[in-house]
């Protein structure tokens, strides 16, 4: 069974065996492990101080972010805020966010975007831009087909300079 299929009870089962996980970022890797119409859901690892999602928004999912490990600086409300090993932060539609690792550690991050929208194509298309095989603009270019736009935030761009 891979990460997309069901059984006939409708219910996921992914072995770890099973993951498919991209390595092409050099400051971490992204466990793809679900991706239905109910709910998209990844793992990712960052590695200390590595840049995770630029200023973005979704105009129909909710993002639930669940820190696993380490410390994960994230923008919500024009402000930065640093979350811990156990907390959990759900953004909403029309949000504006961004997340990168804080300084001085790593960062172990589950996602889940309800409703979920077919989204493993995007991570696949991130990480072959991170290879140098696609160019960033196709990135900008699927922004309407995976639900997510790119925007600016003077507050993220200070925080990261």
């Amino acid at each position: 069974m891979t990460s997309t299929d069901t059984n006939d009870s409708g219910a996921l089962l992914l072995r770890g065996s099973e993951t498919e996980i991209l390595t092409g970022d050099p400051g971490g890797a992204i466990a793809l492990l679900a991706d239905t119409g109910a709910l998209t859901a990844n793992r990712s690892t960052f590695r200390q101080g590595a840049d995770g999602a630029p200023p973005h928004f979704h105009t129909r999912a909710s993002e639930l972010f669940v820190v696993l490990d380490g410390a994960l600086d994230v923008l919500f409300d024009e402000r930065i805020h640093t979350l811990i090993a156990g907390d959990v932060l759900l953004v909403p539609p029309r949000m504006p966010h961004a997340f990168a690792a804080a300084a001085g550690s790593d960062a172990d991050v589950l996602f889940v975007f309800t409703p979920g929208i077919g989204r493993f194509d995007y991570y696949r298309l991130l990480d072959r831009v991170h290879r140098g095989l696609s160019s960033p603009q196709e990135i900008r270019d699927s922004q309407q087909r995976f639900d997510n736009h790119y925007t600016d935030s003077p507050a993220w761009r200070r925080a990261r300079a």
